[in-house]
């Protein structure tokens, strides 16, 4: 049983999509339809399959508090209980000393994931939730301590029973994802239903593809930048006994191999417990990696913009110059220009700018900021692009999007340009930009 708990904005998801990939699905689709049939088809994406991710909350939470407590009435034994779990998870966050009331003023809601109660006494396993605007002033948790990770897609691989599977079925390994609370966790985490034709995106075989067209058109339909591969295997050393789980951290399109650990259950029954136990270790593990700079963006995905032919750009801007060129200040090939009668000397002696020569332009970049180093992340980025001759923050919302001014010797395209080389991801708007890490 979980007391509700305030859901953050949803996650929206931006469609994007490459031509060659949509005419090679579209072929593929109709191969499909004309070999199988569209009732075979559409029973791959029907069916009772998708579970929806809990609500992703800012709060801090401990879970996993045992308590066992006594009272002259059952609903007695339990408050004292209760009072108990506030006082441990306090504990476990290594918080300064409060008093009981005042601890107890800072919790939000109490998850209770096993309990036993009877006329006098409350035994139970217990989940302590903390309201971040209270309590974070005394246990800061990751947030404003450390970077946030840039959007990460879930892919929960399960190997069990010889076949491989994420999506197809209510899996276990999937279930103990999308109940995992990720609020004070340092990653971003990207979490799919697994429902309609998500079954068919993404699939165990999508980790091991490497073209990053297909990755990039993936990602982009759940709005990530990068992709985490948990993989849990179960080996059953008898029917009915001990369950063994392998699991393996990777990530990023290549299936970078980051860690591995093993867990036991006493049997089935134990499974569930040990897959929830087994994704606080991935969520430690991924936090590690962030830390030390693993989790770091594959500029390959976000490759820069194609760069022109020098001799091609330069026909160009002569060709925009031509254009802008008054119809009377025109000559013919071989002929000598006369100063127009009305200039001045000294507007006559002016140099005329190249053709090929680039105007210096101030644009507006927003910019993500959910911290103060977030902020000087991306003024040192921008800052450090050849031709910018100035950038400063003209409006800063610690925790949401802030804007910054840049000056740059050159166009928009061009500034883009660069900071896509970075790494970073960029949309291009009318006379602005906007990045992501």
């Amino acid at each position: 049983m979980t007391l509700p708990f305030s859901p953050n904005r949803p996650r929206l998801p931006r469609i994007g999509a490459h031509l060659q990939l949509a005419l090679v699905l579209a072929l593929a689709l109709g191969a499909a339809l004309a070999v199988i049939g569209p009732g075979r088809l559409l029973a791959q994406i029907e069916g009772d399959r998708g579970i929806p991710p809990v609500a992703n909350t800012s709060d801090i939470e401990v879970h996993g508090i045992d308590v066992d407590s006594t009272g002259k009435t059952a609903q007695e034994a339990r408050v004292n209980g209760w009072r108990q779990a506030y006082e441990k998870a306090w504990e476990q966050l290594k918080g300064p000393a409060l008093s009981p009331q005042q601890i107890e003023a800072m919790v939000s809601a109490v998850v209770v994931e096993h309990e036993e109660l009877g006329p006098h006494r409350y035994i139970a396993r217990l989940g302590v939730i903390f309201d971040r605007t209270r309590a974070g002033q005394f246990v800061g948790g990751t947030e404003g301590t450390g970077a946030r990770s840039q959007p990460l897609l879930v892919i929960p691989v399960l190997y069990s029973g010889g076949t491989a599977q994420v999506f197809e079925v209510r899996g276990p390994w999937q279930r103990a994802w999308a109940e995992f609370h990720p609020g004070a966790s340092a990653i971003d985490y990207v979490r799919p239903s697994g429902a309609g034709g998500e079954s068919l995106l993404v699939t165990a075989g999508q980790p091991g593809r490497r073209s990053r067209i297909w990755w990039r058109t993936i990602l982009d339909q759940f709005d990530a930048s990068d992709v985490i591969v948990p993989i849990a295997r179960l080996d059953h050393e008898w029917p009915g006994g001990p369950v063994r789980g392998t699991f393996t951290a990777r990530f990023g399109p290549d299936d970078t191999f980051i860690e591995s650990f093993t867990l036991t259950a006493k049997d089935d029954a134990g499974v569930p417990a040990m897959l929830n136990q087994a994704v606080q270790r991935f969520d430690a593990i991924y936090t590690t990696a962030l830390d030390q700079g693993v989790l770091a963006p594959d500029p390959s995905l976000n490759p820069p913009a194609p760069q022109l032919d020098p001799t091609v750009a330069a026909l160009i801007a002569a060709g925009r110059q031509a254009e802008e060129t008054p119809a009377g200040a025109v000559t013919q090939p071989g002929s000598t220009a006369s100063p127009s009668p009305t200039a001045s000397t000294t507007e006559s002696a002016s140099p005329s700018p190249s053709p090929t020569a680039e105007k210096s332009g101030t644009y507006t970049v927003q910019f993500a900021s959910p911290d103060a180093r977030a902020v000087d992340e991306a003024l040192g980025m921008v800052r450090g692009i050849a031709g910018v001759q100035g950038a400063a923050t003209t409006s800063l919302a610690i925790g949401g999007t802030s804007v910054m001014r840049v000056t740059f010797s050159g166009d928009l395209e061009a500034l883009a340009a660069a900071l896509r080389a970075r790494g970073a991801r960029v949309t291009v708007g009318r006379n602005a930009l906007s990045i992501r890490p």
